[in-house]
C-alpha cells in the first residue's frame, strides 16, 4: 500500500520565496503563509497572460501549494473543500507541462484525463481550461451523458489533449472504440468524495486499469473517510499531500444562521427572506428533486423567479437554469446536493438550506458555495422540530455553535411533533401541515440577522 506524506521539504524548496512555513499542525502538515503573486509560480508567460486576463494575480492557498508540486512530475493528493480554487490548481501546471511537450502530430493523442462525478463540473472544468490555455494551442473536450454524443466523439475524432469527463460516458466512449487511454500521462480525479457516494467506484476503478502504469496521478477530495484514503492508495506513487483546511471544516468568512420553524412554515419564512432586495441571488438546497420543484413553484406563484436544478431535468435544461442563475436573469437556483455539486458562481452572497441535510458533510459542501475565494458569504438554514438531530451533528462536525436567529415571524411552535420516520429521508421537508401566508404580518423592522 502507498504510504501518503506530508508536503516535503523538497516540494518547499520549489515554492516561491515568499512562502513561509508557519508550524506543523496536529495531522502534522505544515501550514503555509501565503503572500504571493501567481508571477511568483514559475507559470509560462502564455499561462500568466491568460491569468491576467481573467482578473487572476494571487493564487489561492491550494494553488500556491499544488503548483509547484504537479510542475515537479509528482503524484499529489489534496484535500480542500470547496470554493479554495482547486481546479486552478491542477489545470495551470497540467497546462504547462502538456505545453513543454507539444508535438506537431497532425492527430492529437489524449494525453491528460480529468474525471468528475456531475456534468456540471465536468463543464466547468473544461471552461477553465479554455480560460487557462487560451494562448497555449492546447484543446479539450468535455464528456458526458445526457446529451447525443456525436459533438463528443467529432471532437475525439479530431483529436484533444485533454479530456474532461463523467464515468459513465467515458467507459461507454471507450467500449465503443472512440477513445483509449494508453497515451494518457496526467490523470487527475476529482472530488473523490462525491464520486464514493454518487456510486462510481466501480466505474473509477474500471477507468484506473485502463491507464498507463508510468503516469502522473492527481487525486482531491473535499473529506478524506478510510475509505477514500483506501481509494488514494491504489491511484498514487509516493505522493504529496495538501491540505489547506482542516477536515470537513467550514469556511470561517461564512456568516452562518440557524432559523428554527415549523416544517409547515418554511416556504412562508422562505418568500419573507426573499422580500430583501439586498438579497439579489441566492442558491436554495433540498433533499429531494420533488422539493425542489415544490419550493419553485411556491416561488414563482410568490413573483420570485426561479428555476430548479436536478437529476430529473435534462442537461440542457439544467445548463439553461445555471446560465440563467448566472447572469441573474433567475434571482433563484434551488438544487439538490449532487446536481448542485460543480456549481460555481462567482459573488454569491447567499446559501440557503431549506432543510438540515442528514449528513454533516453535506451542509460543509452547500455552504462552501458562497463565500469562494475570501469573497463574503451568509448561510441561512431552516431547521424544524425534527432536524435538530441533524443540526446537532453539523455542529459536532464544525466544532461550533451556528448563531440562531429569534426574531422572525415565523418561530417554531410545535417542539414534539410526531415522528415520522418513513418520510423523513424520502419527502421534501413540508410535512403535512398548510403553509401559512408568505403575506402574514411581520415586524417592519430588519428582523432576519439578528442573532440570539
Amino acid at each position: 500500500m502507498t504510504t501518503l506524506r506530508p508536503i516535503s521539504m523538497r516540494a518547499l524548496v520549489l515554492l516561491p520565496r515568499k512562502i513561509s512555513v508557519n508550524h506543523i499542525n496536529h495531522n502534522n502538515q505544515r501550514s503555509i503563509t501565503i503572500n504571493m503573486l501567481f508571477d511568483s509560480l514559475n507559470i509560462i508567460e502564455p499561462i500568466l497572460k491568460a491569468l491576467k486576463e481573467e482578473g487572476y494575480t494571487t493564487p489561492t492557498p491550494i494553488q500556491a501549494q499544488s503548483i509547484p508540486i504537479v510542475l515537479q512530475g509528482t503524484d499529489l493528493l489534496g484535500c480542500a473543500q470547496t470554493g479554495t480554487g482547486k481546479t486552478a490548481a491542477f489545470a495551470i501546471p497540467i497546462l504547462q507541462l502538456l505545453r513543454a511537450t507539444h508535438t506537431n502530430d497532425k492527430k492529437k493523442k489524449v494525453r491528460s484525463l480529468i474525471v468528475t462525478p456531475t456534468r456540471e463540473l465536468a463543464i466547468q472544468i473544461g471552461e477553465s481550461f479554455n480560460a487557462y490555455g487560451r494562448h497555449t494551442g492546447l484543446t479539450n473536450t468535455v464528456i458526458f451523458g445526457g446529451v447525443n454524443q456525436h459533438s463528443q466523439t467529432n471532437a475525439l475524432q479530431r483529436g484533444v489533449d485533454v479530456v474532461i469527463a463523467t464515468p459513465g460516458r467515458l467507459l461507454d466512449l471507450m467500449n465503443q472504440g472512440f477513445l483509449h487511454l494508453r497515451d494518457i500521462e496526467i490523470f487527475v480525479l476529482d472530488e473523490a468524495d462525491r464520486m464514493l457516494d454518487m456510486g462510481f467506484i466501480h466505474d473509477v476503478k474500471k477507468l484506473i486499469a485502463a491507464l498507463p502504469k508510468k503516469r502522473q496521478s492527481l487525486f482531491f477530495s473535499a473529506t478524506m473517510p478510510p475509505e477514500i484514503v483506501k481509494l488514494a492508495s491504489t491511484i498514487l506513487h509516493n505522493p504529496e499531500k495538501v491540505s489547506v483546511t482542516p477536515v470537513s471544516s467550514t469556511v470561517d468568512i461564512i456568516n452562518q444562521q440557524i432559523y428554527f420553524i415549523d416544517k409547515g412554515n418554511k416556504n412562508a419564512l422562505l418568500v419573507e427572506l426573499l422580500k430583501d432586495k439586498n438579497i439579489k441571488t441566492a442558491l436554495v438546497f433540498t433533499r429531494t428533486k420533488h422539493g425542489a420543484d415544490k419550493v419553485v413553484k411556491i416561488l414563482i406563484k410568490n413573483n420570485i423567479k426561479a428555476e430548479a436544478i436536478h437529476g430529473n431535468k435534462t442537461q440542457n435544461a439544467r445548463q439553461r437554469a445555471l446560465t440563467n442563475f448566472k447572469a441573474q436573469t433567475t434571482r433563484i437556483l434551488v438544487a439538490t446536493d449532487i446536481a448542485a455539486r460543480g456549481i460555481d458562481v462567482d459573488n454569491l452572497e447567499y446559501v440557503i438550506n431549506y432543510e438540515i441535510p442528514n449528513i454533516p458533510e453535506t451542509y460543509v459542501h452547500r455552504i462552501g458555495r458562497t463565500g469562494r475565494a475570501g469573497a463574503k458569504g451568509t448561510a441561512i438554514s431552516f431547521c424544524d422540530a425534527e432536524e435538530k438531530a441533524y443540526l446537532r451533528d453539523v455542529e459536532k462536525l464544525i466544532a461550533k455553535k451556528i448563531p440562531v436567529v429569534d426574531n422572525h415571524p415565523f418561530p417554531l411552535m410545535d417542539h414534539n411533533p410526531e415522528p415520522k420516520p418513513k418520510q423523513q429521508q424520502g419527502r421534501g421537508g413540508y410535512g403535512h401541515s398548510r403553509p401559512k401566508s408568505p403575506t402574514g404580518n411581520a415586524p417592519k423592522k430588519k428582523w432576519y440577522g439578528a442573532r440570539r
